[in-house]
């Protein structure tokens, strides 16, 4: 048995691998189950182009030994000799797979099913073991087994082994403090997590069976989006969807993304079908490198705004950082992101198109994502435009397109349905068309549109009826009689007398549009230096038209107009959404109170 020194140039070099290269602490599978593919894909090269014989079949085993606190991964790849040993693991960062891609960089077929290029993985397996052997055989006629032995410090033993196949065993004697990467069903989870697609079979055992007699292998090694779309049904997508994601909704529909050139980019993004408007934000698109799980919702490659999808997005070009964990963002990412958003954007314009019948009744859930995108990017905007689509309170459904042309000044929109009937009533009175923005971002969507496209304006039904009233005449001693009895009651708002087209409506509130959405911004961004932005100025118009209106004016019994002058403000604020609490409670015992006085006549 010979020892050597570990090529590095500190002590300390090792430890900030170990400990700080890697975001993850079960990073450490990923990176030497990549390693043993790796190796295996090397000898598949070797073996194609008649350099080394053929294997009939390739796997990788990953064995917990519990009881021994070790845990190995071994392959049946190409192995190595020891002065490869001395080569790519005594020489911290010399990578043998970016070697290999060197010297076969004419097969870019394989070059692109290599994963490693950096030479760090191995050594993640010090985060979890406090020393690690290698037992080696390597492919190459007359070499002899090697056996490598190291604590994680700079000092190593390597001396001839006892392998007799070909390939490597890397065991890991599992430190104290990482005894829970011993249990099976936490291994399975990590493999699970990393692995599941690598193109290799993976095979796990807890060490009390041989290899060979796992039942299946833990990963699909030919996942759905490496096929052509062509040949995938509808189920296979849906069975995709639902394995990968633990939905058990179906999706809507889906985009498969199948690129050669100018970068090889592959995937399937899904459009979910959403319970709630919250569930919009839990979008989750993974990226992977050759099969082999990166991250999830990489900004880099997936704009903010696509990751309210799901879906797998798989490119062996992008360039990753040391770790594999993160992208070096430069032009080359930019042009992958474009083109992502791209397919999305002609998808979409290109179902509406097709089926806009079928489209209308996916706009429920795609349509928040639909105006994030066009908030966020403007090239996103202008591809998908014409595909933006309102319902109407008819039930029917008109495009932003139709609107431009039918040449609409003023958008009629209702928020609450509930809240906002007795607008809705007399905006239906009027046949007057309205449409529905009840998505939390719309406020801010319809902003961008007036930007865009100011020739149009939005009006909430509430904010188009106050603003379509004809005030009475101010000098009707009547008129100014009714503003003096409820101005004692509407603190802090304007009371008007005014004649509405309902008879049946006592008083309502009104808020112009501007001071409508000025407020509920202040709302939304109190906590961002507009918390003290004074409160917009609500009005009380009271209906000149109600039978009531009239007779509280000329009623003599003082206590009983101040009653129902309270009433009423009150009804009209509750309609409004603006009781606060205290005012409610006392709503609702001068309800009962008027309920009372009733029965006892």
């Amino acid at each position: 048995m010979t020892k050597g020194k570990i090529s590095v140039h500190t002590d300390n070099l090792l430890p900030i691998i170990k400990k700080w290269l890697y975001s993850d602490s079960d990073i450490f599978i990923r990176e030497l189950v990549s390693n043993a593919q790796d190796a295996i894909m090397k000898h598949k090269k070797l073996a194609s182009i008649g350099e080394a014989a053929p294997e009939s079949k390739y796997e990788v085993h990953v064995c917990v030994k519990k009881d021994d606190n070790i845990i190995t991964i071994s392959d049946n790849g190409v192995g190595m000799t020891a002065d490869e040993v001395e080569k790519y693991i005594n020489q911290v960062a010399f990578s043998g797979a970016e070697e290999f891609i060197k010297k076969y960089e004419n097969e870019k077929d394989e070059k692109s099913k290599i994963i490693g290029h950096f030479g760090l993985g191995f050594y993640s397996a010090f985060m979890a073991a406090s020393s690690v052997e290698i037992d080696t055989l390597s492919y190459q006629t007359d070499s002899k087994p090697i056996h490598w032995l190291s604590d994680g410090g700079s000092e190593y033993e390597i001396g001839e082994g006892t392998r007799t196949q070909r390939g490597t065993t890397i065991t890991l004697h599992v430190s104290d403090d990482s005894k829970h990467f011993l249990e099976t069903s936490q291994l399975r989870m990590i493999l699970t997590k990393y692995c599941s697609f690598l193109p290799v079979e993976i095979y796990l055992t807890d060490g009390t069976e041989e290899p060979d007699t796992a039942i299946s292998p833990i990963n699909d090694t030919n996942p759905l989006w490496l096929k052509n779309p062509s040949e995938c049904t509808e189920e296979e997508y849906k069975e995709f969807y639902h394995k990968v994601f633990l939905d058990f909704n179906d999706p809507l529909f889906w985009i498969h993304l199948n690129v050669d050139y100018p970068f090889n980019l592959k995937g399937i993004l899904y459009f979910p079908k959403l319970n709630h408007e919250l569930q919009s934000i839990e979008g989750q698109i993974k990226l992977y490198n050759n099969q082999v799980y990166i991250a999830d919702n990489i900004k880099e490659v997936t704009p903010e705004y696509l990751m309210l999808l799901k879906g797998v997005i798989d490119c062996p070009d992008l360039p990753l950082n040391v770790s594999r964990s993160f992208l070096q963002n430069d032009g080359y990412v930019n042009k992958v992101s474009s083109h992502i958003t791209k397919k999305v954007a002609d998808k979409l314009t290109g179902l509406y198109k097709a089926d806009k019948e079928n489209y209308s009744t996916y706009w429920d859930d795609i349509n928040p994502f639909v105006k994030y995108g066009c908030m966020r990017d403007e090239k996103f905007y202008e591809r998908v435009k014409n595909a933006i689509i309102f319902k109407k309170h008819s039930g029917e459904y008109i495009s932003l397109q139709e609107i431009i042309e039918e040449q609409t000044k003023e958008i009629l929109y209702i928020t609450d349905a509930e809240s906002q009937s007795q607008y809705i009533s007399l905006l239906e009175a009027e046949n007057a068309e309205m449409i529905y923005l009840n998505n939390n971002i719309d406020n801010h969507f319809i902003s961008l549109l007036e930007y865009k496209l100011p020739e149009i304006k939005f009006k909430r039904v509430d904010s188009y009826v106050s603003e379509s009233l004809k005030a009475d005449d101010s000098s009707d001693a009547s008129n100014e009689k009714i503003i003096e009895l409820f101005g004692k009651y509407a603190t802090g708002m304007k009371v008007e007398a005014q004649a509405l087209k309902s008879d049946c409506v006592p008083a309502m509130i009104i808020l112009s549009e501007e001071a409508r959405r000025m407020e509920e911004m202040t709302k939304m961004y109190g906590n961002m230096g507009m918390l003290n932005m004074p409160k917009a100025e609500e009005t009380l118009v009271v209906n000149t038209n109600c039978e009531l209106i009239s007779n509280i004016a000329e009623n003599s019994n003082q206590e009983l107009q101040e009653t129902i002058c309270r009433q009423i403000v009150a009804m009209a604020k509750l309609s409004h959404a603006s009781l606060s609490g205290s005012e409610l409670t006392d709503y609702l015992n001068q309800s009962v109170d008027i309920l009372y006085k009733l029965i006892k006549q």
